[in-house]
């Protein structure tokens, strides 16, 4: 599966498997009637998270693992079904995204480093120091290396006017935001921060302004572990608290308006729903309903639709997330 791609996925798959792990008791998923904007399922998706629409919103770009897999790997698909690509089938992968000019990919995989620990994508303390950021052609060709090192770098997304990428860099433990040209230079660190831990950054469509979640270091580890909602100007300043409260804000996604995003609450005892959030009036509303695991939303070019990964059609004992959208121009008001 895939975090902010898995590189959110890399903390998320935790929260996703414990989701998953207390819906699995119920044979059948109890949707809360009469709650729920209609879902539709994208068909011959497998096991799959963490989805980006293309810049036509024809197609989402994801982590996937269909059977002849070892591991997930990035894909694009069509939101009918209908065309399936593997992007990479070397190493293993995690969040990926779209270049806003469509024609070229971005992904972040351990293809080059095989030879290092595989860690794991979704413990913070033990990140892949593999992990490096790609970038490639559409059918997965022509793929040139950003980044060389033997940090763990992941999250990665651009900017809507395709000036900067834009992802997450652990070294010594210590995760901040980071952005760089489009060709792997021009790297400069964002954020400073001895006691948070920033990732899951996206520009907002002032392409200047970066939002993103962060939890702080005394509470990694923790079972509903808190996180809070910031936004940041990307050379460092004008840093702005969004969320309030005490629980798990994360996954944040900016609306092509610049007014709204959609996150992810945890609500008692350990359910994971999307919400939207007006930036100017600070109203949230409630958008998923439904006692499986839903996350990683993600809104569409025009604003209209969500992309979102969701556990709500797994079977009992069975742990797999798949991809769904949902119109929710109803409720950007």
């Amino acid at each position: 599966m895939s975090k902010r791609g898995y590189s959110i996925y890399l903390f998320a798959a935790c929260f996703a498997l414990a989701a998953l792990a207390c819906h699995s008791k119920n044979e059948t998923p109890p949707y809360a009637t009469g709650e729920e904007l209609p879902v539709i399922r994208v068909p011959n998706v497998a096991n799959a998270a963490e989805a980006y629409f293309s810049p036509d919103g024809k197609s989402l770009i994801c982590n996937a693992k269909y059977e002849d897999d070892d591991t997930h790997q990035t894909y694009t698909i069509s939101l009918d079904g209908k065309d399936i690509r593997r992007i990479n089938d070397i190493g293993r992968d995690a969040c990926s995204y779209y270049f806003p000019s469509g024609d070229r990919l971005l992904y972040t995989s351990t293809r080059d480093n095989l030879q290092l620990p595989e860690g794991n994508w979704s413990d913070p303390q033990n990140y892949p120091t593999g992990a490096e950021l790609y970038s490639c052609d559409l059918d997965g060709s022509n793929v040139t290396r950003l980044t060389n090192n033997e940090y763990y770098d992941a999250e990665i997304s651009i900017s809507s006017d395709s000036q900067w990428l834009l992802f997450g860099r652990q070294i010594d433990g210590k995760m901040d935001l980071w952005r760089m040209l489009p060709d792997g230079t021009g790297e400069f660190q964002i954020t400073h921060t001895a006691e948070w831990q920033e990732g899951g950054a996206f520009y907002m469509p002032d392409n200047e302004t970066i939002l993103y979640r962060a939890w702080k270091v005394e509470s990694e580890g923790q079972r509903g572990m808190p996180m809070t909602i910031f936004t940041i100007k990307h050379d460092g300043t004008g840093l702005n608290r969004i969320t309030h409260d005490e629980g798990t804000n994360w996954a944040p996604y900016p609306a092509p308006d610049g007014k709204h995003f959609t996150f992810v609450k945890v609500l008692p005892p350990h359910n994971f729903e999307i919400y939207l959030m007006n930036l100017e009036t600070g109203k949230q509303t409630r958008v998923t309903y439904h006692d499986s695991f839903d996350g990683f939303p993600a809104f569409s070019p025009d604003g209209h639709t969500i992309a979102f990964s969701s556990g709500r059609d797994a079977v009992e004992g069975e742990r797999r997330l798949t991809l769904y959208t949902m119109d929710v121009g109803s409720l950007m008001k």
